[in-house]
């Protein structure tokens, strides 16, 4: 091989590397939620799913630019340990909205026991259940059918990357709001005790954090308020300097535990238009819910004013215009379908 070509494929590679740190950064910056703030990274090629030719959504009349048009991202955390990543639920769900022109952004956290439709299928069950019955695809539009928004690009990501970022940013340091105890992951479990105000946490024991519900009051929407701050927390860590001298570390995370299809071409002209963005352009959505048991099982229904209200706020800042969203009736999930459930 000539000598001019090694140095374009060198070249080649370093821009990669460069590529994937600083969307690294990006991610911290606008927030894309606790363990899942990294994962539109495209750190290897198998990191790149476009859900078999996927170009837009459904709900786009064009494609978006990604460098110059209001675009979305839905941040899916799957829990899929107990099935050796073959199926699993999503844990957490974010809807990431980003505006390259005001250089703002918005953040929409769902509750995994969130009643609602699953487009395809007759049935309503909780949205963190979508991913079981048709993985990425199903998630992705259940979730544009409940939030009656296009979803543009998504990203996914187990709990091993969640720990392994963590612990590559040398742990992250939060505001614990009350004491409690939780078990980190399995297989080499152990209780990790958390006293009220700040505490250092490594990967283990940061994802034991941002996983607790039972233990907390407001239950799965305290969880939200926790893996909020503990974003905001994970942001400035990985803002600091020394993060720029593991972009060979962070990169390795990514390649082994991301899929997402979110393309390189795309992300370079995303990074270039975020040398001004400022955290305090970021903004959280909020979606109220309230408990209900529904023949034996337990779901958070979403109330209709908040829903509104969120819909027409991400609409507003994807500059869609509004449209009446419509309900699909489906077959509410019973007590025997929900066998097991409880560990999820």
């Amino acid at each position: 091989m000539r000598r001019t070509e090694l140095k374009k494929q060198r070249k080649k590679r370093r821009n990669r590397r460069i590529l994937f740190s600083a969307l690294a950064v990006f991610l911290v910056v606008i927030g894309f939620g606790s363990y899942l703030i990294y994962q539109t990274l495209q750190a290897a090629n198998n990191s790149y799913d476009d859900l078999d030719g996927r170009e837009k959504s459904e709900l786009r009349d064009e494609a978006v630019s990604i460098s110059s048009d209001p675009f979305s991202i839905l941040i899916m955390g799957v829990e899929d340990y107990e099935s050796e990543g073959q199926t699993g639920r999503t844990d957490t769900l974010m809807v990431v909205t980003f505006d390259p022109e005001e250089q703002s952004s918005k953040i929409l956290s769902i509750p995994r026991d969130t009643l609602v439709d699953f487009v395809g299928m007759d049935r309503r069950d909780k949205i963190n259940h979508a991913y079981a019955y048709g993985e990425k695809e199903m998630t992705i539009n259940t979730v544009e059918g409940f939030l009656d928004i296009p979803i543009d690009y998504y990203a996914s990501v187990n709990f091993d990357a969640f720990i392994e970022m963590v612990d590559v940013l040398g742990g992250v340091t939060v505001n614990v709001p009350f004491d409690f105890e939780q078990k980190t992951m399995a297989p080499n479990s152990y209780y990790v005790e958390f006293f009220e105000g700040e505490q250092h946490v490594n990967g283990e024991e940061a994802l034991a954090y941002v996983r607790m519900r039972k233990e907390d009051p407001r239950g799965d929407l305290g969880r939200v308020d926790r893996q909020q701050e503990f974003m905001k927390a994970l942001a400035d860590e990985a803002m600091s300097f020394q993060t720029v001298t593991k972009v060979d570390d962070i990169s390795k995370v990514i390649g082994d535990h991301v899929t997402t299809n979110v393309k390189v071409s795309e992300g370079i002209p995303m990074f270039r238009n975020l040398n001004n963005f400022d955290r305090d352009n970021m903004e959280t959505v909020e979606l109220d819910t309230y408990h209900e048991m529904i023949d034996g099982v337990s779901f958070q229904i979403a109330r209709d004013e908040s829903l509104e209200n969120a819909r027409s706020e991400l609409k507003e800042h994807l500059q869609l215009e509004d449209s009446t969203h419509v309900e699909h009736d489906a077959d509410v999930i019973t007590s025997e379908d929900e066998e097991a459930n409880n560990s999820y």
